[in-house]
């Protein structure tokens, strides 16, 4: 018997509501959240499922998608943030499951997938956005087989368990984010998964030799054979020229370098001083030079006439101890006039707070750290000779060497979780 209320039975009262339900269904397109590259690798997973339906293709996948779901849920205790808004779309709809039509069902089949691929992607790599990155590649197809090969016996937790970051470190900050913090806007939740994700990074894009500097620190580390080899201080780059993080390669070592100062702090803050007294030029070893490299003399330009708008030459830095950029510097991959260096201001890494150059990174044991890169490659001695006008040499390093620098506001030191301060305020 059907109880009325109305002119409606209770059973056409629930037919109606769930029309309702899956008109206000159809209209949250699939993958609102999504960018880009999730949107082609849930392609990439339906292209290989050669079917419109996944989880909701039987009862026991839909048995699995709530254990997928009830897990996402609470996704944030990985520091991973998803969109509930859609888990909660897909729950109705899998509750809803024999009263949709297919097109409902393949929506919300696309987006179920979409967010488990996304939260298996930054479990495993992490969610790290660098200024320029040329180390990160395309691990998609990793994503989508273990979503695709996943054991319907194995419980979901256990799946994930099995899939997620090994790092000493990461188990560490995981285990802190769950036993003292709450999710939420907090700025140490949120500084403690941003170190989560550069150790997924890390983990995920593994090499046994590499060099990272993180700027929050203010310190640059070597590791060769997964082991710490080098540990220095650093001096990065100030709030108004931040240094950009980068994950690349170096190419060349060079020593004795000349510094072709950038446009900007030549007009800026060079030109002022030479217009205000010439023999800043000789003083700090400058010359000038047009865009081609070609030297200007000096004495016969009218300095009175130019400005930051006009000024058409660059200064450049003669080599040797006075030089800015110290006697050896390592270049990288990348777009940027950015630099790991020694330099002429050594006194700069007794300080606490070292967030002073334009952008570049110095380096407390800059000697060290090239002749381990390049053994029998760099005279040591004759680098520290304090040589002046000395001819430079580029020396390639012909093995990759990953580099990176980062922003990572947290420590580990001893098993324990220490808070940096956040030099550019990019945790917010």
């Amino acid at each position: 018997m059907f109880y009325k209320t109305g002119n409606l039975t209770y059973a056409r009262r629930r037919r109606y509501l769930l029309i309702v339900i899956c008109i206000f269904l159809m209209s949250k397109g699939f993958g609102d959240s999504s960018d880009i590259s999730d949107k082609l690798m849930v392609s990439k997973f339906y292209n290989l499922n050669r079917e419109p339906l996944f989880w909701f293709s039987s009862e026991k996948k839909i048995k699995k998608a709530n254990e997928w779901l009830i897990l996402l849920m609470s996704a944030d205790r990985s520091g991973i943030i998803l969109n509930k808004s859609e888990s909660d779309l897909i729950r109705i709809a899998l509750l809803s499951n024999h009263n949709l039509y297919g097109i409902f069902k393949e929506q919300r089949d696309r987006q179920l997938t979409a967010l488990i691929l996304h939260f298996l992607k930054e479990l495993q790599e992490g969610n790290v956005k660098f200024d320029y990155n040329r180390i990160g590649i395309n691990r998609d197809s990793v994503y989508i087989n273990q979503l695709m090969n996943f054991k319907d016996e194995e419980p979901v937790p256990q799946t994930v368990s099995n899939l997620d970051c090994t790092d000493h470190d990461y188990r560490i900050l995981k285990k802190f984010l769950n036993d003292s913090l709450m999710p939420g806007d907090s700025s140490t939740y949120k500084k403690v998964v941003v170190a989560m994700n550069y150790c997924r990074f890390l983990n995920a894009f593994h090499s046994s030799e590499y060099v990272l500097a993180n700027i929050p620190s203010a310190e640059a580390f070597y590791y060769r054979s997964d082991s710490l080899k080098i540990k220095m201080r650093t001096v990065v780059g100030k709030k108004m020229s931040p240094t950009p993080t980068i994950a690349s390669y170096f190419t060349t070592v060079v020593t004795f370098p000349l510094w072709n100062v950038p446009h900007s702090i030549s007009v800026k803050e060079i030109l002022p001083k030479v217009q205000k007294d010439i023999k800043y030029l000789e003083q700090f070893d400058y010359e000038i030079v047009d865009v081609k490299g070609n030297v200007i003399d000096e004495s016969r330009l009218k300095w009175g006439k130019y400005n930051q708008n006009n000024f058409p030459y660059l200064f450049r830095q003669a080599t040797g101890p006075g030089n800015s950029l110290g006697v050896v510097k390592f270049n990288l991959h990348s777009p940027f006039s950015i630099y790991l260096h020694s330099t002429n201001s050594p006194g700069a890494f007794a300080k606490d707070r070292r967030f002073l150059s334009h952008g570049c990174v110095r380096l407390e044991k800059a000697f060290e750290l090239a002749h381990t890169l390049l053994p029998g490659k760099i005279d040591i001695n004759e680098l520290k000779s304090g040589k002046k006008n000395a001819i430079p040499q580029t020396i390639l390093i012909n093995h990759k060497i990953p580099v990176y620098i980062i922003y990572n506001p947290v420590k580990i030191l001893n098993e324990k979780v220490y808070l940096l301060p956040d030099p550019y305020g990019l945790i917010n």
